[in-house]
Formats: structure tokens, C-alpha cells, sequence
């Protein structure tokens, strides 16, 4: 594993430089109220620009890869799900209930867009594949992860319940922005595509925004004298099983449905990636706000060791492109 591969993300570090400041410095009473009502509104901007950014022929253009698209569903919103109710039942006696929820919240989570292209560049698969079964499940992931959560939270002994309401909520916060956004796409995808930097800043803003008032609230009901750091631990530990399962459960899908190496490739990188920019902001509207915190840090401590796993599984491919060309070159 090379040092570039072991760099922890510049944005997990302002996430947990933001957690300080929740820990140090919690918003309280009315100010939090007003904090709350700010994230919502960031949460639907992020959400109605998600929706202008998405380009029609970029999913067009990768289309007709349908059983690569499919095994990419059913890893993201089938096998994983059925691993997170598994770690749920099994950790409800290791860890704290906020905590078993947010094992189950990460596996209904949908799959990350940017780096599993940037992974699925690297290695040398269907780039438009990728952008193509990424975006899918991102959309998907807007309307399934909190059918699924309101489904799976509520069964006996989850921890957690989400009402009708808050399913509703969801519709209202998430899904009309980002349709609303998708039609305006004609009028400002011009100006969206050229900003991408100021659309990337205005995602990271609003998650920053969520994790702060979420901690903050959980800090207020004594978040750190229920969490230390051994069940920080135990959770890096669940979350690196965990992935190291989908990461061989793809690849054996891949295998046994005969995909093509580029196809495999897109399969093992989106199809075992969890998207932190997209579970942030539904964990915010879906959850009250006091047990948003611990139900995101499975997610957050998951999303660097992908970062860093398949940032090594790219090179590998990669690695091995190159000597096949050098055979080939020398023969």
C-alpha cells in the first residue's frame, strides 16, 4: 500500500475539525432552532443542485450496460441492506442503539458518484458505465434509502423509527429540489457545469453544516459519555469487515456473471462504495437532529477506509494494464 493511498481525505479532516468545534462549542436553544431550519434550507439547495448537475448523456452514453447496472442495484440496495440488519442484530449488544442504527443507515446508504469514476478511471474500466451506475444510484438512493430505513429502523429491536411523516418529509426536502433542479438543468446546467468548483464548495458547506448542529445536538445529550474510544475502534473494525465482505461478494458477482475486466472493474467500485456527500443530508432530514451524530459516524469512519482501499485496488489494476502492455509491446 503506497503513502499517496494511506493520505486521509482533506474533507474527513474538516469534518472531524467541525466535530471538534460541535464538541467545544454546541449550538444551543434558540440558536439551534434557527441552525436546524438553515441546514434544511442548505440540504435542499445541495439536493436541487445535484438534480442541475445531472447530465442526461452522460447516464445515456453508458445505458446499455444493464446487467452491469443491475448487480450495481442490487450490491447497493439488496446485499449490503441484508449486512446491515446483520451487523444491527449482532452489535446490539456491543454497541449503543445510535450507533446500531447508524450500521443499518450505512448500508442503505447509496453509492458515492465522484470516486467511484475517479477509481474506475484509474483502473482502466467503462468510464461511462460508472458515471452511468453511480448516478443511477444516487437517484434511487433519494427515494429507497429512506423507504428502506422507515422500513428496516422500525422493525423490533432496530433502535429507531421513521413515521409516515417523516417519509414525507423526505419527499418535500430531497426529491422535489433535486426533480425542480433536473428541469432547470436547460436554463443553468451551462453555468452549473462551469462552477463545478463553486457547486463542490456549496456541498461540502451543507454537510459541514449538517455534522455541526447534528453533534452539537448529540454532544447536548451527552454524546461522548456514551461513545469512547474503544467503540470507535470496534466500529473501524466492523466497517473494514464489512467492506472487505462487499468487496469480494463484487468481485464474485462479476466472476460468475461473466462480466468483461472493465465492467468487473466499474462492478468492484461502485458497487462496494457508500456515498458520504448524499447519506449525510438524508441522515439530517430523516433522523431527529440528537441522534443524527452518532448515526453518521459509521459512514464517516467507512468512507476514509474505502478512500484508502480501493485507492490501492485502483493502482493494482492499473499496475497490471501496464504489464500486460509491456508483454504485449515486448512480444
Amino acid at each position: 500500500m503506497s503513502v499517496r493511498s494511506l493520505r486521509i481525505d482533506p474533507f474527513l479532516l474538516a469534518m472531524l475539525a467541525t466535530v471538534s468545534a460541535a464538541t467545544l462549542l454546541p449550538v444551543r436553544g434558540e440558536a439551534a432552532e434557527w441552525a436546524d431550519i438553515v441546514t434544511d434550507a442548505g440540504i435542499a439547495l445541495l439536493f436541487f443542485l445535484h438534480g442541475a448537475k445531472l447530465s442526461t448523456a452522460a447516464i445515456k452514453s453508458g445505458i446499455g450496460a444493464i446487467r452491469t447496472h443491475m448487480l450495481v442495484f442490487l450490491s447497493t440496495f439488496a446485499i449490503f441492506p441484508l449486512l446491515g440488519v446483520a451487523i444491527g442484530h449482532m452489535g446490539t449488544g456491543w454497541f449503543t442503539p445510535p450507533i446500531v442504527v447508524g450500521f443499518i443507515f450505512l448500508a442503505l446508504v447509496p453509492s458515492t458518484v465522484q470516486s467511484s469514476v475517479a477509481f474506475t478511471s484509474i483502473a482502466g474500466g467503462n468510464v461511462p458505465a460508472a458515471i452511468c451506475s453511480a448516478s443511477i444510484s444516487n437517484l434511487a438512493g433519494i427515494v429507497l434509502t429512506p423507504l428502506l430505513a422507515a422500513w428496516l429502523l422500525s422493525m423490533p429491536g432496530a433502535g429507531a423509527a421513521i413515521s409516515a411523516d417523516a417519509v414525507g418529509k423526505i419527499a418535500l426536502q430531497l426529491l422535489l429540489p433535486f426533480i425542480l433542479g433536473h428541469l432547470a438543468r436547460p436554463v443553468l446546467g451551462a453555468f452549473v457545469d462551469r462552477h463545478r468548483s463553486l457547486v463542490g464548495r456549496t456541498d461540502r458547506s451543507t454537510i459541514l453544516l449538517v455534522v455541526y448542529t447534528a453533534f452539537s445536538a448529540a454532544i447536548v445529550e451527552g454524546l461522548w459519555q456514551k461513545i469512547g474510544l474503544s467503540d470507535l475502534v470496534a466500529i473501524l473494525i466492523v466497517d473494514a469487515l464489512l467492506l472487505a465482505v462487499m468487496l469480494g461478494a463484487t468481485l464474485a458477482m462479476a466472476r460468475l456473471a461473466g462480466l468483461p475486466r472493465e465492467m468487473e472493474i466499474v462492478l468492484l467500485f461502485a458497487g462496494s462504495k457508500k456515498s458520504l456527500a448524499s447519506g449525510v443530508p438524508i441522515a439530517g432530514a430523516i433522523f431527529p437532529t440528537a441522534l443524527v451524530g452518532p448515526a453518521v459516524l459509521p459512514l464517516m469512519i467507512f468512507h476514509q477506509i474505502q478512500l484508502m482501499v480501493c485507492s490501492t485496488l485502483a493502482a493494482r489494476y492499473a499496475a497490471g494494464i501496464a504489464n500486460a502492455r509491456a508483454v504485449t509491446a515486448g512480444v
